[in-house]
């Protein structure tokens, strides 16, 4: 359709799935996600974990909260058209400049591209708000405009912070974030924009298949360099097994709850959606952990081993925990079925201290959580889910 008018989409809308634009924008953002990913690795393996974290904090965040905001804003007012078509595209040469700043902002400090690429996709998504709001009328064009007004308050501080001292930058970096935060909590006051439960639910879950194939390009190079390095086979043939694991365990259990039951609200809509940035974040990272320990077990990596396996571990831990707030909790049916994930979570750190199998270990924890959690269920007489409830 060349035009049409920009109108609110309805919440109950059956057969609501994501389109081929939405899946072109999210394959768009691996590149961002293997740059920060790229700059965590080159940190971890120098040595250098706590400026490695927080660059790799900054630098994610930005990129979650530009995926984010689109998505629930197509999830309630896509109407494919070729001026929305446009604007997602001008959005995703957003997240490509954006990717392009990612070193310089991780290494120097430097955030003058990266804030270049996000005015960008903020301009798009501002104009398509105000799309939204001429096409709406009372309370929901309030909301619209609210979105369009905080867009546009955030940029230009993102704009102000290029100009501060480079000692203040992180400082005010976070004081970004908390008023990027913010926007969605005073626009949706009064009035909920229309996004579709299951439609939000399978976006997350095309997110989250995005950064665990970080970890799945981390096993392919961990298989390779066994390959190549024969004279360090034995040492990365454990650490590929652990990998694969632990990515297809995560896949497992972050798919077992069907969480579209459960966003009625926004009361638990946005915690949910705002967590996801340790579910995204972390998945990812497993990924750079692994080629950190890929890179000291053939001794390019100048850290300890215990420094290198916690580069997997931890993100794993992580991983399980947050999908167990946020997701399997809710379908638990007892105190058994309710530690299985944090359990395991703390199972993966101890593997921290294993030696040169930790990796390994690891995998291994994290696929008998999978079928300890598929025990449990059996027992709780719940067989129609049996292969879900992790």
């Amino acid at each position: 359709m060349t035009y049409v008018p920009m109108t609110a989409r309805s919440r109950d809308e059956g057969h609501r799935t994501a389109t081929s634009l939405e899946l072109f924008f999210d394959l768009c953002f691996v590149v961002a996600i293997a740059q920060a990913g790229a700059r965590l690795v080159h940190a971890l393996a120098e040595g250098h974990p706590g400026t490695g974290v927080i660059g790799y904090a900054f630098v994610f965040f930005g990129v979650w909260w530009a995926w984010m905001n689109f998505t629930w804003f197509a999830s309630a007012y896509d109407c494919d058209d070729v001026p929305y078509r446009i604007a997602t595209l001008v959005q995703i040469a957003g997240v490509l400049v954006y990717a392009a700043g990612v070193s310089r902002a991780f290494d120097g400090n430097d955030w003058t591209v990266a804030v270049i690429g996000y005015l960008i996709m903020r301009v798009a998504l501002t104009a398509q708000w105000l799309r939204a709001a001429a096409g709406e009328s009372g309370e929901a064009r309030a909301t619209a405009l609210k979105y369009a007004v905080g867009l546009v308050v955030c940029q230009a501080g993102w704009v102000g912070l290029l100009f501060a001292p480079d000692a203040a930058k992180r400082w005010l970096f976070v004081v970004m974030v908390v008023a990027e935060l913010m926007v969605p909590l005073l626009a949706e006051r009064g009035h909920q924009t229309p996004w579709h439960a299951h439609h939000i639910v399978e976006r997350y879950g095309l997110f989250t298949i995005i950064v665990l194939g970080e970890t799945i390009a981390a096993s392919t190079v961990a298989v390779k360099s066994a390959l190549d390095e024969h004279e360090a086979l034995g040492e990365l043939l454990p650490i590929a097994a652990g990998a694969l694991l632990i990515v297809f365990a995560a896949w497992w259990i972050y798919f077992a709850a069907p969480m579209h039951e459960r966003l009625a609200s926004n009361r638990e809509a946005i915690p949910w959606g705002y967590g996801h940035l340790l579910v995204f974040a972390s998945g990812a990272a497993i990924g750079a952990g692994i080629e950190v320990a890929v890179e000291h077990a053939v001794g390019k990596a100048h850290v300890s081993q215990l420094a290198a396996n916690a580069a997997v571990t931890v993100p794993s831990a992580l991983f399980l925990l947050m999908v167990w707030l946020l997701h399997s909790r809710h379908f638990k049916r007892g105190p058994a079925q309710q530690m299985v994930l944090p359990v395991s979570a703390l199972a993966l750190l101890a593997c921290t201290w294993a030696g040169s199998y930790a990796v390994l270990y690891a995998g291994l924890v994290a696929t008998a959580t999978v079928v300890v959690g598929m025990a449990l269920a059996v027992r709780g007489r719940q067989p129609a889910r049996a292969g879900a409830e992790v």
